[in-house]
């Protein structure tokens, strides 16, 4: 479990968190000792704290993954909790020598923080444990995983998927053209089916993973079934070595000491999701609030302007490939009809179907305010790819490789490639195939603190985009 930790967005995100609760309770023990014994030179020892934070940030920053570590007991943890604050306290002590501002501390407040801080971390550490244990061993959590080409190494992982709920992953069963024998399938997985029949049943099934045992197949064989995977959702692990041609970031990982090469996932799960959802909840309420007034003048502007709706709903592709309706404020005289080809046209520059009224609504990018209930709503996010037309979405599904990759996550009111230069018409295929590269790279790396540079990126550029009509 310890290499997967390093590597899914994820792990990463409860690293980040379990490093900062640590660090802050250090920081603030130190504190609670100095308002109780420390009258004097107060002020040294907040340098002092934030010191220690600092450096508790540093040693701390990835004891989240021997949380998740099945095989690592309380016991262990202590030590690994133990060798990190020794290694904190000793940093801050040789700081403090090295400013020569060690005599003018108490030692008894040292003291104090040094022999009760593990007391105080020990316990935070186990009840993030249990925490993480609840959130990713919840059912509505855990992640439904088939194998293809049963092989030693996806036998090994089947075991440890079975004996370890902390990792959230059910394994339903698997698929391979031979019957494997009884002492390889440890798990007692059941046979879905040949290889062949693969795609369709995880299509039908819902299925989250999909783990290529890469030992019993041919390379040709495994690029042929991720081709067919390609037009899906589902995430993808090749176990345990081969390179598929025509990906781009393929990573290494490890689950469960098991190497396997990680070549689509979603960084929305656990604690990453709820953190992003709990962004998007506050940040839609809040602009929602400030924007109230803004969005009843738009209201009467767009009512007096032409006949019909003040809203104009789009079906668009949300998480998962799910239909869902998408609104805006209507800024086009009729709503945009398919052509004989069966295609909605997009909105051109001097699109004689825009009104005035329209044409200054997505200009300031106004037109797009009442997605922030589609936010509330949960159907989409503030930032993530923007949806398309689903008439679109079949157009170039079958044109841009990967482009269903796009809905691993909600979409997004604003994003990582409108922020880019690729807002506006995509009326050739390499400005749609650009925009789908940009969107899998924020879906690759996305962060809490990129989430907020796109929104600062976004306020910015409102003001000046050309590529709005």
């Amino acid at each position: 479990m310890a290499g997967v930790q390093k590597t899914t967005h994820h792990a990463t995100f409860f690293n980040g968190v379990v490093a900062l609760i640590c660090a802050s309770a250090l920081s603030v023990t130190l504190l609670l000792w100095v308002g109780a014994y420390s009258q004097a030179e107060f002020s040294n020892f907040n340098v002092v704290s934030l010191l220690g934070f600092a450096m508790g940030m540093v040693a701390f920053r990835d004891i989240g993954q021997e949380l998740l570590d099945v095989r690592v007991r309380w016991k262990l943890l202590a030590r690994s909790l133990l060798r990190r604050w020794a290694i904190t306290f000793s940093v801050v002590l040789f700081s403090l020598y090295v400013a020569k501002v060690g005599e003018s501390m108490s030692r008894l407040v040292m003291l104090g923080w040094l022999l009760t801080t593990p007391f105080v971390l020990l316990p935070l550490l186990l009840l993030c444990r249990r925490m993480a244990i609840g959130l990713y061993s919840a059912p509505s959590l855990r992640r439904k995983a088939v194998f293809v080409f049963f092989d030693e190494e996806a036998a090994q992982l089947s075991a440890t998927f079975r004996d370890s709920p902390i990792l959230g992953i059910t394994p339903l069963g698997y698929f391979d053209d031979r019957d494997v024998p009884r002492g390889l399938n440890t798990a007692g997985l059941e046979k879905l089916g040949e290889v062949s029949k693969a795609h369709e049943w995880i299509q039908t099934h819902r299925v989250d993973m999909v783990f290529i045992g890469l030992r019993g197949a041919h390379g040709a064989r495994a690029q042929a079934l991720l081709d067919s995977l390609l037009d899906s959702v589902v995430s993808i692990y090749f176990v345990p070595d081969y390179r598929p041609a025509g990906l781009r970031n393929v990573h290494y990982a490890e689950l469960a000491d098991m190497p396997v090469l990680v070549a689509y996932e979603t960084p929305f799960l656990g604690l990453s999701r709820i953190c992003k959802r709990a962004m998007d909840m506050v940040m839609s309420m809040f602009l929602l609030l400030l924007a109230s007034p803004v969005m009843v003048l738009c209201a009467i502007a767009v009512r007096m302007s032409s006949p019909g709706p003040i809203l104009f709903h789009q079906k668009r592709y949300g998480a998962g490939g799910v239909e869902i309706s998408v609104y805006k404020f209507r800024s086009m005289r009729n709503d945009p009809q398919p052509d004989a080809a069966g295609v909605v046209q997009q909105a051109k520059r001097n699109d004689p179907r825009v009104t005035p009224v329209g044409a200054f609504l997505r200009r300031t990018s106004l037109d797009e305010l009442p997605q922030f209930f589609n936010v509330l709503g949960g159907s989409m996010s503030i930032v993530g790819p923007r949806p398309h037309a689903v008439q679109h979405n079949e157009l170039y599904r079958r044109q841009v490789r990967g482009y269903m990759l796009r809905h691993k996550v909600k979409p997004g009111i604003t994003g990582w490639a409108q922020v880019n230069g690729a807002r506006g018409e995509t009326s050739t295929l390499d400005k749609m195939e650009r925009r789908v590269e940009l969107d899998l790279h924020y879906i690759r790396n996305w962060s809490l603190m990129l989430d907020l540079r796109i929104i600062l990126m976004t306020a910015l550029l409102v003001v000046r985009d050309r590529h709005a009509f």
